[in-house]
């Protein structure tokens, strides 16, 4: 009984304050990603940044789930990018996608 109140609890909580994801997203992402990422570009490989359209153009099921498609590349890497499961816990690869997802709607302005 106790984890499901402490689990319809931090549910009713991430619809309030979304912003904080945003928030631990970004951090993780300046921490993690930026080096090669900064300012939603692609330090690699220039033509495949981190814009809305090249999301689109570049990751299976982004049209039906940015944020799951996101992840998937974030925990799975591919080419040269590396793969950050073992290294972010799974809330982190999903903030870190929500973030991402945020700022390519945004166009990293």
């Amino acid at each position: 009984m106790r984890v499901l109140l402490t689990a319809a609890i931090a549910l009713f909580l991430s619809f309030l304050s979304p912003g904080i994801a945003l928030a631990d997203g970004g951090g993780v992402f300046s921490a993690n990603c930026a080096a090669c990422h900064a300012g939603g570009g692609n330090l690699v490989n220039p033509e495949r940044t981190l814009s809305q359209a090249d999301l689109k153009a570049y990751l299976a099921n982004y049209n039906s789930d940015h944020e799951s498609a996101i992840a998937t590349q974030i925990k799975n890497g591919m080419g040269p990018m590396p793969s950050f499961e073992g290294v972010l816990t799974p809330s982190e690869i999903s903030d870190v996608a929500a973030y991402v997802e945020s700022m390519s709607t945004n166009g990293w302005g």
